[in-house]
């Protein structure tokens, strides 16, 4: 008989399951979601994916998460000025939600405690399949958040911006919404914070009403030396619109997954991502779409840069279902190396059911044109400036889609403060 023992586990491994013996009672939730957190602690107690995990390859989590740092009931993080000059500010600060909540005109916001405590939200705590991590490693831990209700036929005029900062240690946050139908809103996720090694899960869940649109912008600048894990996860109703933006700049273990299902026809799905990767740090961004029923749209830009001796992943899996006919979907991914070091790999796929589709993917891996540079120097612009200069058209370019002046000058903003530091 083959007898197969488990691994030993890993220091953050044998880190993580203490910290949930220690915290449990502390943990707000009825009976289903503690049945729910029971589940998850148990999935962590199988491991960690490793690269033997087709999703995980390029991100040995087992490997690289080489330690986690204890709760800092002490550590106070601070609101910030919202990214979006007049936005809504809903702060959650070391894993904790704002006690006075702001009234905005068709919009209802709950604290997650609340909906945790009375078990609403149980059935959304369910893993999205067997490799998923990182809902695992949240519905374990996770304590606060908000729920975002936004009514039907609601148009805000102000942008809401949920930033979940963290001052150090562990912090576990859930951000839920729902834009009813016919509603139109601009929501911006900040992730961000101070301190050394501070570790973070956040998942994002989202319900796009018939007929909705939603601009969703995630925007991470988490310290070099934070590990971040992330989930977004979205349905889309009939002919809803999501346009989905993230940026990368910051944190030095860095995953985020993009989960999106089309739910009803004519559903649009866009997504835009911009990956700044500098020093010796780990950034992963993986998507998977599915596109569920017919007449639906979708199309995936996302641009990386890389210096020293960063590593970034792209892994985008497309899935045509096979009643879905008429999917029109289309996925690029395109990168500048800045950096004999750097490295970046990139795994598009599609898997198509359906026989009446249009469906494409392309990735190309570059270094700055020598004669575009040339061609600015021989104009008075020195030749740090000239890289500069050709850095920022590569990626403003997909900030430039979102087609808003407001939300594309506040995003320049950032590009221009990460250029500053790393340019």
């Amino acid at each position: 008989m083959n007898m197969h023992a488990q691994p030993q586990r890993t220091l953050a491994e044998t880190a993580l399951i203490d910290a949930f013996g220690e915290r449990l009672s502390l943990l707000p939730g009825d009976g289903a979601v503690m049945v729910k957190r029971d589940d998850a602690i148990e999935a962590i107690k199988h491991g960690l994916p490793t690269r033997r995990v087709e999703s995980w390859h390029y991100t040995d989590l087992r490997r690289l998460l080489t330690k986690v740092p204890a709760f800092e009931a002490g550590a106070v993080a601070k609101a910030l000025a919202p990214v979006l000059e007049g936005s809504a500010v809903l702060p959650v600060l070391n894993g904790v939600s704002s006690a006075k909540l702001p009234e905005i005109d068709g919009v209802t916001v709950q604290r997650l405690s609340e909906k945790l405590t009375d078990g609403s939200v149980a059935p959304g705590l369910d893993p999205y399949g067997d490799d998923d991590a990182i809902g695992a490693l949240n519905t374990a831990f996770v304590a606060d958040g908000y729920f975002v209700d936004i009514a039907d036929g609601t148009e805000l005029e102000k942008p809401i911006e949920l930033q979940n900062l963290q001052a150090g240690g562990q912090s576990h946050v859930r951000l839920l919404a729902r834009v009813g139908a016919g509603a139109k809103a601009i929501i911006l996720e900040r992730q961000t914070g101070e301190g050394d090694e501070a570790f973070v899960s956040s998942v994002s869940q989202l319900v796009v009403g018939d007929g909705a649109e939603v601009t969703w912008l995630i925007v991470q600048e988490q310290p070099e030396t934070a590990t971040h894990l992330a989930q977004f996860k979205a349905h889309i109703g009939k002919d809803a619109k999501l346009t989905l933006f993230v940026m990368n700049a910051g944190g030095k273990l860095v995953r985020q997954e993009v989960v999106v299902r089309t739910t009803g026809e004519g559903a649009d799905f866009k997504l835009r991502g911009i990956n700044l990767l500098a020093g010796d740090t780990h950034t992963d961004t993986t998507m998977v779409l599915d596109h569920a029923v017919p007449h639906t749209t979708s199309t995936e830009v996302i641009r990386n840069v890389v210096t020293g001796k960063a590593r970034g992943v792209f892994q985008g899996r497309i899935n045509v279902h096979q009643y879905a006919q008429k999917t029109n979907a289309k996925m690029a991914c395109n990168t500048l190396l800045l950096s004999d070091d750097g490295e970046f790999s990139t795994k598009p796929e599609l898997e198509i059911f359906a026989d009446d589709v249009v469906c494409g993917h392309g990735a190309t891996v570059t270094e700055i044109d020598h004669n575009h540079l040339f061609y600015l120097m021989a104009r008075g612009i020195d030749e740090k400036s000239a890289r500069g200069l050709l850095v920022k058209a590569f990626v403003a370019e997909v900030i430039e889609e979102l087609d808003d002046e407001a939300l594309v000058e506040a995003l320049e903003a950032r590009l221009d403060g990460w250029f500053s530091t790393h340019g």
